[in-house]
């Protein structure tokens, strides 16, 4: 639903690497899950970063498997324990007691987040709209994700920031005409900066302030 922004300004959040803890996690996942389920694709668990499951299952798995890597991954998610990285918590209740927007634009689909959120309930009043796989088509480097986000919190994708840990991620952030901040960790920031507005360690090395004042003058 689309909501009322009185600054025009948004700010657009990706979840795995860049408000919790859980990217290093996954690539053993997805490493364990290509043992058993051989793609033959080099580096699998590092291509697939920031793509929605629909689209890895069909990308790169056979049909009669998928229904087995799918339970694999979700028995693997269910033992998981989010945590936040830095300075993210912090971020978003600045952006909250700001009175400005915020949403999440995940490729995680309604089952992992439902596992999230039974973790950090506090995260539903901390974005203005959540964005999941479930809600789009097409998958990053795609910006639908992105688009609908500043849509559903009433900016202007322009005057939007989009916070990415992958390359996929960051690139979906600059189709979609937002200015984008690479979180490096993920991958290396040599691959994000093509494709990034500013890199950033982790989200504790934001200026708030400055950040804003950038927005509101594109």
């Amino acid at each position: 639903m689309k909501t009322t922004n009185k600054d025009n300004i948004g700010f657009l959040f990706d979840l795995d690497g860049v408000i919790i803890d859980s990217e290093s996690r996954y690539t053993e996942i997805w490493g364990e899950i290509n043992g058993c389920f051989p793609t033959g694709v080099a580096q699998f668990e590092h291509k697939i970063k920031g793509t929605t499951l629909d689209n890895i299952l069909s990308t790169y798995f056979d049909e009669a498997d998928r229904d087995s890597v799918v339970a694999m991954l979700n028995e693997k998610e269910q033992a998981m324990v989010y945590d936040y990285l830095p300075g993210a918590k912090e971020l978003l209740e600045t952006i909250k007691e700001s009175s400005l927007a915020a949403a999440l634009v995940t490729s995680s689909n309604d089952k992992k987040m439902e596992h999230l959120l039974s973790q950090h309930p506090e995260l539903k009043g901390l974005f203005r709209q959540i964005i999941d796989a479930t809600m789009v088509s097409r998958s990053k480097p795609d910006p639908e994700g992105y688009l609908k986000g500043a849509e559903a919190i009433g900016a202007n994708p322009r005057q939007c920031v989009v916070f990415e840990d992958s390359v996929q991620g960051v690139k979906a952030g600059k189709a979609s005409g937002a200015y984008v901040v690479g979180v490096a960790g993920t991958v290396p920031e040599e691959a994000l900066r093509p494709y990034a507005d500013a890199i950033v360690g982790n989200l504790k090395e934001i200026d708030f302030s400055q950040l804003c004042g950038i927005l509101k003058l594109r």
